[in-house]
């Protein structure tokens, strides 16, 4: 039976956050160098990734259409910023949920946000896959409206790549900051310690 309507608005607006909030519990970083770089290799999900410390990894199924998908975050906590890949995979026979999925996860985030996508502040990007094809893609820059005093921003990338099996790879490339950016989320997500995590994501 298809998720009803409220479900529905309930998974996908929490799916990405919810993941984030639950990652971060099982973060441990006081006691680590605040930055050590490692190339962190996941054949399973199709990807290679520089991360500033050793991700946690949490596994999961999510439901869409009746169809249960693999969904697979790979995160770590340095200060106040949380770098992250989901990646959810489609087998061959679901591909065509991809495009709807892929929608619903970014208006709810740009939602969230508070921003439209067509005057969101964004920059248009190239990553390199593994057998160093460059392909276009384009980065949004979010801060997040608060009634309160607290604050989020954040830098996000979604990549759609096929995968060995004849299978489809959803990734979402991201760091959420909590607190304030300096002097605005584009330039502040673009500094090297930050710039390189998503520099050196590289999928299959």
């Amino acid at each position: 039976m298809p998720i009803n309507r409220h479900m529905g608005q309930v998974l996908f607006r929490t799916v990405f956050i919810r993941c984030l909030l639950l990652a971060s519990a099982f973060l441990i970083c006081a006691c680590s160098p605040k930055f050590d770089w490692r190339t962190v290799q996941s054949p399973q999900e199709g990807y290679t990734a520089l991360f500033p410390a050793k991700p946690d990894k949490i596994e999961r199924k999510i439901t869409y259409q009746s169809q249960d998908l693999a969904q697979t975050l790979e995160a770590v906590k340095i200060d106040d910023d949380i770098y992250s890949v989901s990646s959810i995979y489609f087998s061959h026979q679901q591909a065509e949920l991809l495009p709807k999925l892929l929608e619903q996860l970014e208006s709810n985030l740009f939602h969230n946000a508070g921003v439209d996508r067509l005057t969101a502040i964004s920059s248009d990007s190239i990553y390199q896959t593994s057998n160093q094809q460059r392909v276009p893609t384009k980065d949004y820059f979010l801060d997040f409206k608060s009634a309160g005093s607290s604050q989020q921003s954040m830098r996000v990338r979604w990549l759609i790549r096929p995968a060995t099996n004849g299978g489809i790879w959803l990734y979402q490339v991201s760091i959420l900051h909590a607190g304030s950016v300096q002097p605005d989320a584009k330039t502040f997500f673009s500094a090297e310690d930050r710039a390189n995590f998503f520099d050196e994501f590289h999928p299959d």
